[in-house]
C-alpha cells in the first residue's frame, strides 16, 4: 500500500512539473532573441559614442559621462551571442576601466578605452551580422 501511494505521489509530482514547465517554456518563446540584441547592441553603441562625444567636448558634464558609460556597461550585458561571449566580456571590462579612470579624473585614458569599447564592438556587430 505505501508503495502504491508512493507511486501515485511520483506520477502526481512528475506530470504537475510537466505541465509547469512546458507553460514556461511556451511564455518564453514568443521573445524574438534577434530583436533583443539587435537593440542592446544600438543601445550600447549610442551609450558610448555619447560618453565618446562628452568626454571629447570637456567641460562639467561628469553626471552625464558617467551615466553614459553605465547605460554601456548595463546594455551590453544584453548582446548575447555565442561566438561572440568573449569580446562581449572583453568589452565589458574596457568599460569598467573607462569609468574607473573617469572617476580618477584621467579623461584620456577613459576616452581611449571608450574608441577601444568601440572597436571591440564594431568586431562583434560584424561577426554578428555574418551569422544572421
Amino acid at each position: 500500500m505505501k508503495l502504491l501511494k508512493k507511486i501515485a505521489v511520483a506520477v502526481v509530482m512528475t506530470a504537475s512539473m510537466t505541465a509547469i514547465s512546458s507553460t514556461a517554456f511556451a511564455a518564453e518563446a514568443h521573445k524574438d532573441l534577434n530583436a533583443i540584441v539587435q537593440a542592446a547592441g544600438k543601445s550600447t553603441e549610442a551609450s558610448l559614442l555619447e560618453a565618446k562625444g562628452l568626454l571629447e567636448k570637456g567641460g562639467d558634464t561628469s553626471e552625464q559621462i558617467q551615466t553614459a558609460l553605465n547605460n554601456a556597461r548595463q546594455s551590453v550585458k544584453e548582446f548575447r551571442y555565442e561566438q561572440t561571449e568573449r569580446l562581449r566580456q572583453k568589452m565589458n571590462d574596457r568599460i569598467k576601466s573607462a569609468r574607473e579612470a573617469f572617476m580618477k579624473n584621467d579623461n584620456t585614458k577613459a576616452l581611449e578605452d571608450v574608441n577601444e569599447s568601440l572597436a571591440i564592438y564594431a568586431e562583434m556587430k560584424k561577426i554578428y551580422d555574418a551569422a544572421h
